[in-house]
């Protein structure tokens, strides 16, 4: 007969209280309720197999979440960037919050392992799901956040997130350089950029994509990609450079 544990108003498996406190070593927070843990880490593909209701997935504590990290991450540079005006200040924040940079970190924490999935849902991936490690990173917040209070919730965000924005922002993939772009324009008062496709190049299913972009009605950038998004990108990255707004 198979045992099955308490583990606060929460029943278990022995293996699944074992794996959800490693978990809990991971990311360095022991829950007081470890039914909110689990209600994090609860995809919505799980529930044809627990038969429970979609409330019971993570996506309500995925909600609150966001609300908290977009507060904790908005004090944090706040208070450690005082030179900063609040268009560079909001800059830095969207990138933090970003889904790449969410799913990165989660991934780093190997959220991978831990997150409740269906059978399907895994075998076509799932464990490594950009979308789904971003919003079971969200999620995670609002539990510690419902569990420990805001300052458990910013302790965690810090020390897994927001101390590590430097070694982010020096990761070219998570900035947006047409952003960057755009508020250079704005704050000149000049016309916003323009992106034109130069070219197309290779068979449909290989092409490639050559964009520049016109500044202050010049060329300031040329960038080249398999998608249009992917050479604007790096259009904006190069005329960024021109323009002296980054090193």
């Amino acid at each position: 007969m198979r045992r099955w544990f308490r583990w606060g108003r929460w029943s278990c498996s022995p293996e699944t209280r074992k794996l959800l406190k490693d978990f809990e070593h991971k990311i360095r927070y022991r829950f007081r309720d470890p039914g909110l843990l689990v209600h994090a880490l609860k995809h919505r593909s799980y529930l044809a197999v627990s038969d429970e209701e979609r409330g019971f997935a993570n996506e309500r504590l995925e909600f609150l979440g966001d609300s908290v990290l977009d507060l904790v991450s908005s004090e944090y540079f706040f208070q450690t960037h005082p030179d900063k005006l609040e268009g560079e200040l909001t800059r830095m924040k969207s990138v933090l919050v970003s889904g790449s940079v969410l799913a990165r970190e989660a991934r780093r924490l190997d959220f991978g392992k831990y997150i409740l999935l269906s059978e399907n849902e895994a075998k076509t991936g799932g464990r490594d799901r950009s979308s789904i490690l971003e919003d079971a990173f969200e999620a995670l917040v609002g539990a510690i956040y419902l569990d420990g209070g805001y300052g458990k919730a910013r302790t965690f965000l810090v020390r897994e997130l927001l101390g590590n924005s430097r070694d982010i922002f020096r990761d070219s993939r998570h900035q947006n350089y047409k952003s960057i772009l755009l508020e250079y324009a704005q704050a000149k008062g000049i016309d916003p950029p323009e992106y034109v496709v130069k070219e197309e190049i290779g068979p449909e299913h290989e092409k490639k994509f050559v964009v520049e972009v016109k500044v202050e009605n010049g060329i300031r950038g040329t960038g080249e990609g398999r998608t249009k998004k992917v050479a604007e990108q790096k259009a904006a990255q190069e005329a960024a450079r021109d323009l002296q707004i980054i090193d």
